[in-house]
């Protein structure tokens, strides 16, 4: 058979799988799990033909997956290996042979019980009795999504990844989350060369693979920053800027379930707007400087991107110095129909010495860091750092 074929399914408590290509190995397995359990049981005719499907193939919320090893050993161990290495289940292993050699492969596969035929009285149910016991004891309690926070440039150069890089290593450093960076402003992503970062997988890897993306094979892709920041970064060859809103969104998907921030430079990509990208959960922080041109975009995007359930949006003027502005602070708010949500100040030794040493600026407490800080902060539900200062002083 090209794939697996579930046979019977019941109701109850612990949902197992059995696994065997041979009807009456598998037969004996559900006679013994029907006397001891009144969980769903379902049987699958076959072993999977490619490995790399079994994510796929055991979708169901497995808590425990009984294997027949006798039809095809090695495979039967890889797919036992594979399972585990997923996490998709508690495996349990039975033989017609009580060979020594095999039961010790199969412990280092990963199974945690290894049953020889014919079943005795009450071996299933003892078996099925501490798998059950480790299944409560190792599931992890269910994670709510985590805080997409997405930039996006009001206009090339506007410092949109330098913002990016920066906010996400504050959240990393400051909050003790897990914290991830997502690369997207394809095809010339630079965040991975302005955090000092050599990256031998990159987002496009994810993108490619998509339909078998899930929390193992997305963590082979990271890379770890200093700061414990992770990184899906742009690749370094030029990348495909097309690429599928379902692949997108199972990017994002897979994640939120992983991490508590998720930060995302978009660049000037709006093209990503049907995507979850423009999630209504997410904050978009629209980033542009004091400029005609800038001001004349960031209008047009606040009238597209302000849109009831849309994502909550914030404004950030980067590269701010009220001591040079030659447009008046009436004339900017009036452009962009409201007040800026954060004005980050203008350091351009400081931001250029990171581009060419790749120090984050969060190093140093200059005021550039203290604006990044304060937006952070408010992310992740920190007290500001000027309260805190304040309260120091008291004590002064």
């Amino acid at each position: 058979m090209d794939k697996l074929e579930p046979l019977y399914l019941s109701s109850g408590i612990l949902s197992v799988a059995v696994i065997s290509p041979d009807m009456q190995r598998r037969s004996a397995a559900t006679e013994a799990l029907a006397e001891c359990q009144s969980g769903p049981i379902r049987e699958f005719t076959s072993y999977p033909p490619n490995l790399d499907d079994v994510p796929q193939m055991l979708t169901r919320d497995f808590d425990v997956v009984i294997v027949d090893l006798d039809s095809d050993p090695e495979y039967a161990l890889d797919l036992v290996r594979s399972i585990c290495i997923n996490g998709l289940a508690t495996v349990i292993v039975y033989s017609g042979q009580a060979d020594s050699d095999l039961l010790l492969r199969s412990m280092r596969a990963g199974a945690r019980e290894f049953l020889t035929l014919p079943f005795d009285q009450g071996t299933m149910a003892e078996a099925l009795g501490r798998a059950s016991a480790l299944r409560a004891a190792v599931r992890p309690s269910p994670r709510t999504d985590g805080k997409l926070l997405v930039f996006l440039s009001a206009k090339g150069g506007s410092g949109v990844t330098t913002l990016a890089c920066n906010c996400a290593v504050s959240l990393a450093q400051d909050s003790g989350k897990r914290t991830l960076l997502i690369d997207l402003n394809l095809p010339l992503g630079d965040a991975a060369i302005n955090l000092g970062i050599r990256a031998d997988h990159s987002v496009v890897s994810a993108l490619e693979n998509f339909k078998r993306l899930d929390s193992i094979f997305f963590s082979s892709l990271l890379e770890k920053h200093v700061s414990g920041l992770s990184v899906l970064a742009a690749p370094s060859e030029l990348a495909p800027t097309h690429v599928s809103d379902d692949a997108i969104d199972k990017l994002l998907e897979v994640a939120r379930e992983e991490f508590d921030f998720v930060v995302v430079d978009a660049g000037s990509r709006l093209d990503l707007q049907s995507t979850r990208v423009f999630d209504k959960s997410a904050i978009i922080y629209l980033v542009a400087q004091v400029g005609i041109a800038e001001l004349r975009n960031s209008n047009r995007l606040i009238a597209r991107l302000t849109v009831a359930g849309g994502p909550k949006l914030q404004i950030v003027l980067n590269r701010y110095d009220p001591r040079t502005l030659e447009i008046a602070e009436e004339q900017i708010e009036k452009a962009l129909t409201r007040q800026p949500d954060w004005k980050i100040p203008n350091n351009y030794a400081a931001v250029r010495r990171m581009q060419n040493t790749a120090v984050s600026l969060m190093q140093d407490d200059s005021e550039i860091s203290q604006a990044i800080r304060e937006m952070t902060r408010s992310v992740s539900g920190q007290k500001s750092i000027f309260q805190k200062r304040k309260a120091f002083s008291l004590f002064r």
